[in-house]
């Protein structure tokens, strides 16, 4: 345990902590938001299941070659206003007033026109959201260099952006109810509006509010020019290289990888298990038992996991933190058979304070680790510093396993055996589903594990990177 006290200069004040935790509010409610409402896409606008699958696939691709392109593009510029701050301004009006363009689909119109039309200003709207997300992902890396402090201020904008997961569950049952809206194209419309409108104002306020890193100490940066843009890419493919050379960088993009989407996979099963094994396929009877679990689960991630976890970090190292998180996290995964009891729904709320330790630590420990491998890349390859690029290659890597996950969960829904058509399932297959709900993410958890064993970027180790960047940059 260590016993060093951060110093004054390097905490961050509860105003920008507050800031920062706003924009991942908004990072979580955007896309928590997005993936409610593309299952309307189906019942309100009448796109064909295909159809709307592509339509979730193909943007993310897009997403996947823009994101690292935002990143060194932060990195490198040059501005009175900072690096960061002017895309995050910029980036969340964009992206709050995109999202409201989005969903204002026809229902009126063909299937065929609000196919490109939600196809091309997904493309756009993406674009809007790589400007505010990216920037705010490195912002967040440099606004400290103490490795505690790190923590603390990750798990606190941790905290501010499981809201979002709080209310998204809910947007299910406003959209869909008739009291509410005429139609569900018009609660979707109506509910965009004020999605949107939100994320605009809170997505300004870490530009308002967060400070960044003095520009006096970076040095080395790109010119960024329509004529430099051959060499800009160049220098782009060898920064992605030198990241990628990163061995403990590495270690965090495979944990993380195994840890979310092992848990992705899945994470529609508790829906199908409450309603088809608890309730007997009696959607009625489940009424808001799925939404409530969701909510539940996100409140017990913000102040219960978050907060235990800033601790064992800040007590005994990330590292460590992190393999404690995930073993009760398997433990919680296992509480399952019995929590999901159709003797009993409230059991189902049995084994959420141990589940939810495994993604409540995973961002909050992986985006303070990743912070402290900026650091050692400085060591290793000199200026400028790559926050943006490290955080849109760490994201990207979400991103992509995500998508995996999303394929790969509906070929277990199929290898279980489960009918979408029917509205009693078998027995042996909710054996196997709910085997699945527990098997997956718990395999993929223990892997990860096995994964960060070897992990040794160590408090010690911080402190002396630290110390010799100051000593190289010349600073008191």
């Amino acid at each position: 345990m260590s016993a060093k006290v951060t110093p004054e200069k390097d905490r961050v004040p509860f105003l920008q902590k507050a800031a920062f935790g706003s924009g991942h509010l908004v990072n979580n409610l955007m896309p928590g938001a997005l993936g409610v409402f593309s299952f309307f896409l189906l019942t309100a606008f009448g796109i064909d299941p295909f159809l709307a699958g592509l339509l979730g696939g193909l943007p993310r691709l897009f997403d996947a070659i823009t994101d690292p392109i935002m990143g060194y593009i932060s990195d490198n510029t040059k501005s009175r206003f900072g690096r960061r701050k002017p895309y995050i301004f910029v980036g969340a009006i964009l992206s709050g007033g995109l999202f409201i363009v989005l969903w204002q689909l026809d229902p009126d119109a063909s299937q065929a026109y609000n196919f490109w039309y939600f196809l091309l200003f997904s493309l756009i709207y993406l674009i809007g959201n790589t400007i505010f997300a990216t920037p705010l992902i490195g912002l967040g890396y440099e606004m400290t260099f103490d490795y505690k402090e790190r923590t603390r201020l990750m798990g606190f904008s941790q905290v501010i952006g499981q809201i979002a997961w709080m209310i998204v569950p809910w947007f299910w049952a406003l959209i869909a109810n008739p009291d509410l809206f005429e139609t569900q194209a018009e609660g979707v419309h109506k509910l965009a509006v004020i999605v949107g409108g939100a994320c605009m104002v809170l997505g300004v306020l870490p530009a308002l509010f967060c400070k960044e890193i003095d520009q006096a100490n970076l040095t080395d940066r790109s010119e960024l020019s329509l004529k430099s843009i051959a060499e800009n890419f160049k220098d782009l493919i060898s920064k992605m290289v030198e990241v990628f050379k990163n061995q403990p960088f590495v270690k965090l993009c495979v944990a993380t990888f195994l840890v979310f989407n092992g848990f992705q996979m899945v994470a529609s099963f508790s829906y199908f298990i409450i309603v088809f094994y608890m309730f007997n396929g009696d959607y009625g009877a489940a009424g808001t038992w799925p939404a409530w679990f969701s909510t539940v689960s996100a409140f017990a991630t913000a102040f219960l996991i978050i907060p235990v976890i800033t601790w064992i970090s800040n007590r005994w190292g990330k590292r460590n933190a992190f393999i404690i998180s995930t073993i009760l996290s398997i433990i919680g995964y296992i509480l399952k058979w019995w929590g999901f009891n159709p003797a009993n729904p409230w059991l189902m709320f049995m084994p959420i304070p141990l589940m939810v330790f495994g993604i409540g630590g995973l961002f909050t420990l992986m985006m303070s680790m990743t912070a402290d491998v900026c650091d050692l890349d400085e060591l290793e390859n000199g200026m400028p510093r790559k926050e943006g690029t490290f955080g849109a290659i760490y994201w990207w890597m979400v991103k992509l396993g995500q998508g995996i996950a999303l394929v790969l969960g509906g070929l277990v829904l199929s290898l279980v055996g489960f009918d979408q058509n029917a509205t009693v399932q078998t027995t042996q297959t909710l054996i196997n589903l709910r085997l699945a709900d527990i098997l997956v993410p718990a395999s993929t958890a223990a892997l990860a594990i096995w994964v960060m064993w070897g992990y040794d970027l160590t408090e010690e180790k911080a402190e002396e990177i630290k110390e010799e960047l100051i000593r190289r940059r010349g600073e008191l």
